[in-house]
């Protein structure tokens, strides 16, 4: 303590001598003055700031001037102004796959929350084998989406419809993958089954900061486990449970590989998500400029909806 004292006490010396230096020489005393910033850290930030430039926002800044182009991707192109986004704004298709996205978005989050959720405390408990458990629902967040998409798939097409078809279930014993109204349901199954383990694991982290002491204490006075689920477990993860939301809701809202693997947009182009809408129109469809101005304007969309719920995610921590 003797040492942590004196430490103290020179570093305030010190502290008061440069701002004494300062004055004398005219100048204001910064906060910055007393502290010195060793070079090594400029020569590994600078260089990785010069990376993130080149490789992503020089290729943003040139995706934002074609989308005021009508270029298609290769050849001559010239400048048409915002036309591409009035155009977008008209598009029904466009306008359906904003919509489904949003839906299967919302819906995959509040899924993929409630079940990690669920899973973590249960994982987080006195169980046996538990390790073992984490382990097991953490493999589908290390499988590749389009491979597992493509056994999914196949069970979708025979298994399944052949199950319903046993248990005299109407809407079943067809595939879902070609009905207009349920081929939905695919792609959110395999959004949620690989996208829990993640969450699972930040869950599992949060619940793991919390001291069994204040359960014990809650015991004392006669909470029961569901109080002190509320009342204790939910509010201390707080800042996990904004995490994770945010996440879920980003990946959600880029739902891609799912749709290739399942739907390919179909039938009838009732399952298009934004991205996969942006994939075929602009790389396969010859709307190279017009799906770039679409790729702007879903940035703005998600950026948006990003700040939004980071705003009240924190006014609920506060709280």
């Amino acid at each position: 303590m003797k040492g942590r004292d004196s430490y103290m006490t020179q570093s305030k010396v010190v502290g008061i001598r440069t701002a004494d230096e300062a004055a004398k020489a005219g100048k204001r005393p910064s906060r910055f003055s007393n502290r010195k910033v060793d070079r090594a850290f400029y020569w590994m930030a600078v260089p990785a700031a010069l990376i993130f430039t080149l490789f992503l926002y020089v290729p943003f800044l040139q995706g934002v001037a074609y989308s005021f182009t009508n270029s298609q991707g290769y050849g001559r192109y010239s400048w048409i102004g915002f036309r591409n986004y009035g155009a977008l704004f008209r598009d029904g298709r466009v306008g359906h796959a904003y919509l489904f996205t949003l839906l299967i978005a919302i819906l995959i989050t509040l899924l993929v929350n409630f079940i990690a959720l669920f899973i973590s405390v249960a994982l987080n408990g006195r169980i046996a084998f538990k390790n073992g458990f984490r382990v097991i629902y953490f493999i589908p967040y290390t499988l590749s989406v389009l491979v597992i998409g493509y056994v999914f798939k196949y069970i979708f097409m025979t298994p399944l419809p052949a199950l319903g078809k046993a248990l005299g279930i109407g809407w079943l014993s067809q595939s879902l993958l070609t009905s207009e109204h349920y081929a939905w349901i695919p792609i959110v199954f395999l959004s949620v089954w690989q996208a829990v383990a993640y969450s699972t694991l930040i869950y599992l982290a949060g619940l793991q900061t919390i001291d069994s002491e204040v359960y014990e204490a809650a015991s004392i006075d006669g909470a029961n486990e569901w109080q002190k689920f509320w009342r204790i477990t939910f509010p201390l993860i707080g800042p996990f449970f904004t995490i994770n939301l945010v996440l879920t809701l980003k990946n959600a809202f880029n739902t891609f590989d799912q749709v290739v693997a399942l739907t390919a947009g179909g039938p009838d182009s009732k399952t298009e998500t934004v991205t996969y809408l942006i994939y075929k129109g602009g790389l396969t469809g010859g709307e190279y400029a017009y799906q770039t101005a679409n790729a702007v304007m879903f940035f703005i969309v998600l950026a948006v909806i990003a700040f939004i719920q980071l705003g009240i995610s924190r006014r609920g921590e506060k709280i």
